[in-house]
């Protein structure tokens, strides 16, 4: 079905509902039939190139086409809109940015981290509204998301988070003790001495499929021009070289402006390769589960959860009462090889049902019907960015660590503020024009992102039989933006 490192080679919508379990639900319920839209064979001009089929594209598209209806905009989408993580991901729209706000503050000053704070807050409000407006129906819920606490230690982290909180004022971050979760949740210790959870109430549960596919036909009907099955070849100042996937025809898009939205993918270009790191993130979905159950485990619809282990794991549940649980915690590859090869790992998907149960013992012997993953992006320092430089009308959005769903959105508010020369106080942001340095050459990336990862299994490890805070994650905090 697939061709090693590229597009899918059987462009039937079959091939594509094997992405995930969103893009499988969406042609299983008759909402898309997941068929590619006709690619660009030929030369053309647009005014806006964007180069990526996901949701930083898709909102760039959206909010210049809003500015701006006489734009000529042009998406390029190597397999179908969505085919890369914003089709694949766990479905948090919340406030979470990968450098936290002390990271930010010490890197940019105390103000600016309060403003990125608070942008990215509005921005899961943002989501919500235009979503509504536009008549994306994505499952959008803001129930907020609980990180449990379930030792001594990560319960240190929890009251630390909080107290973090606090000292912005930004955010609105309670501590529940382990009266208040074990009154709640059906959570194994819950009690005195049980497990006790942050909560913060900027996050929202969505379906990620609805979400981009439905974004793509929006930007549709404002007049944007989505090409699939496009595959960019390389690009430069006001040139994008394409190679329709279906006949081989090669041709030029000229444009003003050139926007870079591939996140994890770009590092298969020779002008991102390092800038950028693809991490695997894999996940599972289990059959819908009875209502009795739910009222047992205690999440509510809207709600999404993890715990505060330093190998993430996060999870929601769906509209449709399945869980869907991700986690990190699959090697990264030499030379940020991406392959569909490397979004199967049994011992992966093994670890992430074994997980859950322990989460949740209520959920028995749920099934687990849908098992995926792919790349999400890294930058060397850990800081996302959307920048543009007008000298040569190029531009670039990405390095969001998984914390893309809400982030791309506000991306995509920045870029069109950039492309049409505005100071607005989204340009203003400290992620606005950031610029990482670039990963280091092989085999010193190899070496160290494998080793980060060995690091946090350790640090985990390390918690679990000190029960204190983790010196090896506190040596590691300073790679990972915090």
């Amino acid at each position: 079905m697939h061709r090693p490192g590229g597009a899918v080679s059987d462009a039937s919508p079959d091939a594509y509902r094997q992405v995930s379990f969103w893009l499988d639900d969406l042609a299983a319920s008759g909402i898309d039939d997941l068929r590619p839209r006709a690619p660009l064979t030929a030369s053309a001009r647009f005014d806006v190139c964007l180069i990526g089929g996901g949701l930083t594209a898709l909102w760039t598209a959206y909010s210049l086409a809003k500015a701006d209806p006489d734009l000529r905009i042009a998406v390029l989408e190597r397999d179908i809109a969505g085919f890369g993580a914003s089709g694949r991901n766990g479905g948090w729209c919340s406030a979470l940015f990968p450098r936290s706000a002390s990271s930010l503050e010490r890197e940019h000053g105390y103000d600016a981290a309060i403003a990125m704070r608070r942008a990215m807050i509005d921005t899961v409000g943002e989501v919500g509204r235009v979503t509504e407006l536009e008549g994306i129906e994505c499952d959008f819920a803001q129930g907020g998301t609980l990180v449990f606490a379930r030792s001594d230690a990560q319960r240190v982290l929890a009251r630390a988070e909080v107290d973090e909180g606090r000292r912005f004022g930004v955010d609105r971050l309670e501590y529940w003790d382990e009266r208040t979760i074990g009154s709640r949740f059906g959570v194994p210790g819950s009690g005195d001495h049980g497990t006790s959870a942050m909560f913060d109430p900027s996050c929202a549960r969505v379906h990620p499929g609805k979400l981009v596919r439905g974004l793509a036909r929006v930007v549709e009907s404002l007049g944007v021009a989505v090409f699939e099955r496009t595959e960019v070849i390389d690009w430069s100042a006001g040139r994008v070289r394409f190679r329709a996937l279906h006949g081989g025809s090669e041709g030029t898009v000229s444009a003003r402006h050139v926007i870079v939205a591939t996140e994890g993918y770009g590092a298969r270009l020779p002008r991102v390769r390092r800038r950028i790191l693809p991490l695997y993130s894999l996940m599972i979905a289990t059959e819908p589960l009875p209502e009795a159950t739910w009222d047992e485990i205690g999440l509510e619809h809207g709600q999404t959860f993890s715990d505060y282990r330093h190998l993430l794991v996060y999870g929601q549940r769906t509209a449709d009462n399945r869980f869907a649980f991700g986690g990190r915690g699959a090697r990264y590859h030499w030379g940020s090889a991406v392959d569909p090869a490397f979004e199967r790992v049994e011992e992966v998907f093994g670890h992430l049902h074994e997980t859950l149960r322990e989460f949740f013992p209520a959920m028995g012997d749920a099934r687990v019907t849908h098992r995926w993953g792919g790349p999400l992006g890294v930058a060397r320092d850990w800081h996302p960015t959307a920048s543009y430089n007008p000298k040569t009308g190029v531009g670039l959005a990405g390095g969001y660590v998984g914390d893309g769903l809400s982030t791309t959105n506000l991306a995509g508010r920045t870029l069109a503020d950039l492309v049409l020369g505005r100071d607005t106080e989204l340009t203003r942001l400290p992620w606005a024009n950031h610029r990482s340095p670039l990963w280091e050459p092989e085999p010193l990336r190899f070496v160290g992102a494998n080793l980060g990862i060995l690091g946090m299994r350790l640090a985990d490890a390390e918690e679990r039989y000190t029960g204190r805070p983790s010196l090896t994650a506190r040596m590691l905090a300073p790679l990972t933006g915090h």
